[in-house]
């Protein structure tokens, strides 16, 4: 009885080891914009700084599950189009979106941060999250999230990427501007604000070198080139 403790103290540590070898980390810079009512159809319009973090636990070469959190800026401005409804209407507004989001990833190609050097894959995501909207008031609402980029090694246990990801909330007041219809025909689709996420991510992979196992040896071994 008395090893009880002592085997349960090592399986928790070697859990983490465990894992470790499929966990990537990440760091997020870019850029975040908005589409609705003042901006119906530009997808890079007005981009602010964006940044974020992010873990991902990979399954399988293809398959991934990922989880980040996003912060950015969003603005629009009626005077920025050049139309004479949006010039005489003058509506604008700005503010910050923060996003925690879950999504499953897939790789066209087989990818892990132990494959060769410049080993790449283009890839599609897409999942569930909720969005903390400050602008024309504060709330937070759900989104689903829908990502396209691509990812390749760079260096040992390290990998670059860059992402497109855009949202469609469940929210038509970013921009304090809601559609024109009754009460009794809203729907989801009458719904036209959305907002976006574009930038490079820098991924590494954290392992424990004290972890004499075998099946570290693709972690531990000189790196295939």
């Amino acid at each position: 009885m008395k090893k009880i403790p002592w085997i349960l103290f090592f399986a928790c540590i070697s859990l983490p080891a465990a894992g470790q070898r499929n966990s990537d980390y990440g760091i997020f810079a870019g850029v975040s914009s908005y589409i609705g009512d003042i901006n119906p159809n530009r997808l890079m319009y007005s981009p602010l700084p964006a940044g974020g973090l992010l873990y991902r636990y990979s399954f399988h070469p293809r398959y991934a599950l990922r989880t980040n959190i996003f912060f950015g800026g969003l603005r629009a401005d009626d005077l920025d189009f050049n139309n004479n409804f949006q010039i005489n209407r003058a509506a604008s507004f700005s503010g910050s979106i923060g996003e925690w989001a879950l999504q499953f990833e897939f790789n066209f190609l087989p990818y892990t941060t132990q494959g060769k050097l410049w080993d790449f894959s283009p890839y599609i995501a897409g999942g569930v999250g909720i969005a903390f909207i400050n602008t024309t008031s504060f709330t937070y609402i759900p989104v689903i999230p829908f990502s396209i980029g691509i990812k390749a090694n760079i260096y040992k246990n390290m990998g670059l990427e860059a992402e497109y990801g855009f949202r469609k909330t469940f929210y038509d007041n970013f921009d304090g501007l809601r559609d024109m219809i009754a009460p009794s025909d809203y729907a989801w689709s009458h719904n036209n604000d959305w907002y976006s996420f574009a930038g490079i991510a820098l991924t590494w992979k954290i392992y424990n070198k004290l972890a004499g196992c075998p099946a570290y040896s693709d972690v531990d071994g000189k790196r295939r080139r």
